[in-house]
C-alpha cells in the first residue's frame, strides 16, 4: 500500500484530485488531498509545506505530488516526509534563491506561451478558463472546478525565495501535459531538462488531467510507486 500525498494548485483545492483519489483508493492505496490554506495573504510556502506535512499520519511508502504551483510546495514536503517518490505534473519547477514570482521571467514562460499561441490561433494563454486550463474537462465537471478557485497563493508566498537550499535527494519524476495550454509542452520539456536535468514523461490532456483523464493519471502514479527506486 502507497500513501499518495496529492497538492493542488494555485488556486485550487483538494477536490480537484477528487477522481483520482477515487482511483487509486479503489485500488487500495490511501490517498491524502488537503485544501492549502487559503485567503490569509501572509502565510508562506514554507506554511503551506506544514499544512501538507502535518495532514499525512501514515509516513512510509510516501509518494508526493505537486500540480502546477503545486511543484514549489511538493519539493518541501517529500524532504520533510522523506518520500520515496516525487512527482510533478505539470508543476512548477522552482530553484534556490527564486521566489514564484521571479519564476516567470526566470524560465521564459512568457515567450513560451506567445510563440505557442500563434501556432494554435490564440488558444495557449487564452483568458477563459474552460478554454485555457479545462478545455478537455466536461463542461460541468468544469465549471464546478472554476466555481471552487480560492485565494491562493499569498502575495508573501509568491514574494518570498524557495526556501530549500536544493532539491531534496527524492527521487523525482516529471510528468507533462502534451495539450495544456497554460504551460506548453514544449516549455515544460526545457525546464525539466534544464533545471532537474530529467527528460519528463508525456500524457495526452489538459493542464487539469486529473478531471479529464483520471484513471490514466493513477495509473501513472501507481507505476511510478511500483518502479525502481534508483
Amino acid at each position: 500500500m502507497t500513501t499518495f500525498v496529492l497538492i493542488h494548485g494555485g488556486g485550487d483545492v483538494g477536490w480537484s484530485w477528487h477522481l483520482v483519489r477515487k482511483e487509486l483508493e479503489s485500488r487500495g492505496h490511501r490517498v491524502v488531498a488537503p485544501d492549502l490554506p487559503a485567503d490569509d495573504d501572509a502565510l508562506t510556502l514554507d506554511d503551506y509545506a506544514a499544512a501538507v506535512v502535518d495532514a499525512v499520519e501514515a509516513r512510509e511508502n510516501v509518494v508526493v505530488v505537486g500540480h502546477s504551483f503545486g511543484g514549489f510546495t511538493a519539493p518541501l514536503v517529500a524532504e520533510r516526509l522523506s518520500a520515496d517518490v516525487l512527482v510533478l505534473l505539470a508543476g512548477m519547477i522552482p530553484a534556490p534563491g527564486e521566489s514564484p514570482d521571479q519564476w516567470w521571467a526566470n524560465t521564459g514562460f512568457a515567450r513560451a506561451v506567445r510563440a505557442q499561441a500563434a501556432l494554435d490561433g490564440g488558444l495557449t494563454g487564452n483568458e477563459d478558463p474552460l478554454v485555457g486550463f479545462y478545455h478537455d474537462v466536461p463542461r460541468g465537471l468544469a465549471e464546478d472546478a472554476v466555481s471552487r478557485e480560492r485565494a491562493h497563493p499569498s502575495s508573501a508566498a509568491m514574494a518570498a525565495v524557495w526556501p530549500a537550499a536544493s532539491w531534496p535527494a527524492v527521487l523525482t519524476r516529471v510528468l507533462i501535459c502534451t495539450d495544456d495550454r497554460f504551460f506548453p509542452a514544449g516549455f515544460m520539456r526545457r525546464v525539466s531538462e534544464e533545471r532537474l536535468g530529467i527528460v519528463p514523461d508525456e500524457i495526452a490532456g489538459s493542464h487539469c488531467v486529473m478531471l479529464s483523464r483520471p484513471v490514466e493519471v493513477a495509473e501513472r502514479l501507481i507505476g511510478y510507486a511500483s518502479g525502481p527506486r534508483a
